[in-house]
């Protein structure tokens, strides 16, 4: 079958042949009238040389993602191999039961999320392309993984960009209200049809466990702590007192049933406020704590609010520093991929200047392991954190 051509401007298919996965607006010459918005197109370099087939979306400013820099046929097969590929190596990687099963662009299905919950699926699809093949990739992912239901999580605003609608529910089987999985060494109730992203933030699954030497016999705050992740995690590493603090009331009343599931209710107090708001009053009431926990959402959503994101994230991190007690604690994150590793690392140490206080970098951090990120596609290293030890 002869595919639409997208030809790309002269020198622009060097970073797609190094792996970077999208074609934007600005980098294409022209496109052929075989081009068809949700199908498959192959793009060649200026002099009509093969580099890589993908989708293809006019309505995007991404104009291609890349599905696959060999000349394969793009079938039901196809997708199956990568969906077997994707689970095997989380398998390897040593997950079960809740992991990332699909990673978009890093597993080569692009616009493509998939997690699991126990014994539930929760998929996420952002590209016209992957829309279309919805219904088999239902079909593989059930015959693959032998899930109890699947639910669908199109919730997400970014669809409208590929020219798609919101669209929630379960696609098979069924699926309970909440469903508690094992996430590191504690278990975890997950609202898959109303939680966060597609139910839970299993981005930090692995850095849990980072805070056990920082946690015990320490007192606590965990600044924008959702359901509780490291709040229940410090409590079970030995925590004195954990005060877990978020905007969300009912994200608050989940993180106290997981505790109670856990045994840690008693170590654990919450409080619902913004988090600048109380880091603001906390400094200025001179309070200390052995571990601050700083994990908040993404600042900068776009290129342009990444210069308001960078001042908000220096002045949460500089108030932060001055919360911990003399060598204490600070384990802080971004997930805004626009706010790199080499920003994430300036800001700090701008912050550091500014509190007044001697820092020392203990360890770097990025997302779990079943979101690996492609070193040629920054985009995908979207989380990173560092924890520091502050005099």
């Amino acid at each position: 079958m002869e595919l639409g051509e997208v030809r790309l401007r002269r020198g622009e298919e060097r970073e797609l042949r190094a792996g970077k996965p999208w074609v934007f607006d600005n980098e294409i010459a022209w496109v052929d009238e075989d081009c068809i918005d949700g199908g498959v197109v192959d793009v060649t370099d200026h002099d009509g040389h093969f580099v890589a087939r993908g989708f293809f979306n006019s309505q995007s400013r991404i104009v291609v993602r890349v599905l696959t820099r060999e000349k394969e046929e793009i079938d039901r097969a196809f997708f199956a191999g990568r969906l077997e590929r994707a689970w095997k190596i989380r398998q390897t990687l040593g997950f079960s039961n809740a992991c990332r099963v699909v990673f978009g662009d890093g597993d080569g299905l692009p616009g493509l999320t998939v997690d699991k919950f126990g014994d539930y699926l929760s998929f996420q699809i952002v590209c016209l392309g992957m829309e279309r093949w919805k219904e088999t990739l239902v079909e593989l992912l059930a015959a693959l993984m032998h899930p109890v239901g699947i639910y669908e999580r199109d919730d997400v605003p970014v669809r409208e960009k590929e020219g798609l609608i919101q669209i929630t529910g379960c696609v098979y089987g069924s699926v309970p209200e909440l469903v508690e999985i094992v996430e590191c060494d504690a278990k975890m109730l997950v609202d898959i049809a109303r939680g966060q992203k597609t139910g839970h933030f299993l981005d930090q699954q692995e850095n849990r466990r980072r805070i056990r030497p920082y946690a015990r016999e320490k007192t606590v705050l965990d600044l924008c702590c959702h359901t509780g992740g490291f709040s229940i995690h410090a409590a079970l590493y030995g925590a004195k007192r954990v005060e877990a603090v978020d905007v969300s009331q009912d994200a608050l009343d989940m993180l106290m049933e997981n505790a109670r599931r856990n045994g840690v209710a008693a170590q654990i107090q919450t409080r619902c406020e913004n988090v600048f708001d109380l880091v603001k009053r906390y400094s200025e009431e001179s309070r200390r704590f052995g571990l601050v926990i700083c994990d908040p959402p993404a600042f900068a959503k776009s290129k342009k609010a990444l210069d308001a994101a960078y001042r908000g994230y220096k002045e949460l991190n500089r108030r932060c520093m001055g919360l911990a007690e003399p060598e204490g604690f600070l384990a802080s994150w971004s997930c805004s991929q626009f706010m790199t590793p080499e920003l994430f690392i300036r800001m700090l140490q701008e912050a550091a200047g500014d509190s007044g206080r001697q820092v020392r970098l203990l360890e770097t951090m990025m997302q779990s392991r079943d979101h690996a990120a492609t070193l040629n596609a920054e985009m995908s290293w979207y989380l990173k954190g560092y924890i520091m030890q502050i005099f």
